[in-house]
């Protein structure tokens, strides 16, 4: 079995794929409850409590975890110093989970690394995310995403598609 994350500090996208490529888990973990989650180490609780329900309640047992990597560098307009800082800190602390409680070290892959591997371009002024929940909306049958009132996809519909790209590239690169 295969597991792609998208790990963030407020949603965690995480996807689960058979040996021959089939999803048979894709859901997004809400870690935004500060009352709930105050700190990058309840947060990181949850996702190990995710994890052990994926792993021992579900019996889903991970042959390759693949998590998209995180930004390397500041870019202006984009994600602060801290942010990048705190986002590398909480990807750090959920690798060390997955190696020491389910003995699965992670590999990294950058998310244009995936999105090209998948086979998904992004055109110039378009939004990336926007662009690969499009692509499984269309590609993928078993891909399916809710909106709110307003017509935007619910919270979390970016980070389980992103996770899925995460899986599908790790699947494509283990099978190529």
């Amino acid at each position: 079995m295969i597991l792609g994350l998208d790990i963030s500090t407020s949603i965690v996208g995480a996807t689960v794929l058979t040996d021959s490529g089939e999803v048979i888990y894709c859901e997004s973990w809400d870690l935004r409850n500060k009352n709930k989650f105050p700190s990058l180490f309840a947060k990181a609780q949850r996702v190990k409590q995710m994890l052990a329900i994926l792993h021992d309640v579900k019996k889903i047992h991970f042959d390759k975890v693949y998590v998209e990597q995180s930004l390397q560098a500041f870019r202006p307009g984009f994600s602060s110093a801290k942010t990048l800082l705190t986002l590398a800190k909480f990807n750090g602390i959920v690798s060390y989970i997955l190696e020491r409680d389910f003995h699965s070290t992670p590999e990294y892959i950058g998310a244009s690394t995936a999105r090209k591997a998948c086979g998904i371009k992004v055109q110039k002024g378009q939004k990336a995310k926007q662009t690969v929940l499009n692509f499984l909306l269309d590609n993928e049958e078993s891909f399916n995403v809710e909106y709110t009132k307003h017509g935007n996809p619910v919270p979390g519909s970016y980070d389980r598609a992103d996770s899925y790209i995460i899986a599908k590239a790790g699947w494509i690169n283990l099978n190529s």
